[in-house]
């Protein structure tokens, strides 16, 4: 089997990699409350995933994943670790000026934590005039019309967080973690304070699920899986054409 992530690779097997595909994927994730059906790692896994399958289809290269992201919000739930906004785009830039000497020219970044995506955005602007790196956005792709083909309920005010559309795609790729006899459904009351304030996602929640995790299946999880990747390995393809 062909290994494509370099944490298993020497730094000769990475350079060989480099010089057939000059891409390295970093998949973003968190650690992060997911209810009490799913674990902490949810995001990051998925992220993972994701990356691999890109990889395997495209010959680039994944990366370590980082295990932490923006969390803000979930702060007061034990086992959450968040970083800064700012620390998390400096982290991003760091790396991708980190894989220039390599010879990498495109860092895809694979996201698998919605409250990322402002940060991941930053970078990727702060990187757009480097002369020897580009780096790149995927979160995926398609995402509402994904939720309104395969998912049977509706999200919170748009969000997705354990949920039927993440319970699904953990129980297609990681069902071991996840314990559907604690899965809940839960719509708080839309909070101003949340959308026009600053008030953490916690405050608003008993349960941690926005949404009905009930719902998620694995079938529901497969399909959505092959479709993403398909998708996302097309638009990394174009990307580095």
């Amino acid at each position: 089997m062909t290994i494509v992530e370099s944490k298993y690779l020497s730094r000769d097997a990475f350079a060989a990699r480099i010089a057939k595909c000059p891409v390295a994927i970093l998949p973003l994730g968190a650690t992060e409350q997911h209810g009490y059906h799913m674990p902490l790692g949810t995001d990051t896994i998925l992220a993972e995933f994701f990356s691999r399958r890109i990889a395997e289809a495209t010959g680039a290269t994944v990366l370590p994943a980082m295990p932490f992201g923006y969390s803000w919000v979930w702060r007061d739930a034990p086992g959450t670790v968040t970083l800064d906004q700012k620390v998390m785009e400096d982290v991003i830039c760091n790396v991708a000026e980190s894989l220039v000497p390599a010879g990498v020219k495109h860092l895809i970044l694979v996201n698998g934590h919605e409250a990322n995506s402002a940060t991941m955005k930053y970078a990727t602007r702060r990187m757009w005039d480097h002369p020897d790196i580009d780096v790149w956005r995927l979160f995926y792709p398609n995402l509402a019309e994904e939720l309104k083909q395969h998912c049977e309920s509706p999200t919170w005010h748009g969000i997705v967080h354990a949920c039927e559309f993440e319970t699904s795609l953990m129980l297609a790729i990681a069902p071991e973690t996840v314990e559907m006899d604690k899965a809940v459904a839960e719509y708080p009351e839309r909070d101003a304070g949340y959308f026009h304030g600053g008030r953490p996602m916690g405050e608003l929640s008993r349960s941690g699920v926005f949404g009905d995790a009930t719902k998620g299946t694995a079938e529901k999880g497969h399909a959505m899986v092959e479709t993403f990747t398909t998708r996302m390995v097309d638009m990394v393809r174009e990307i580095c054409a």
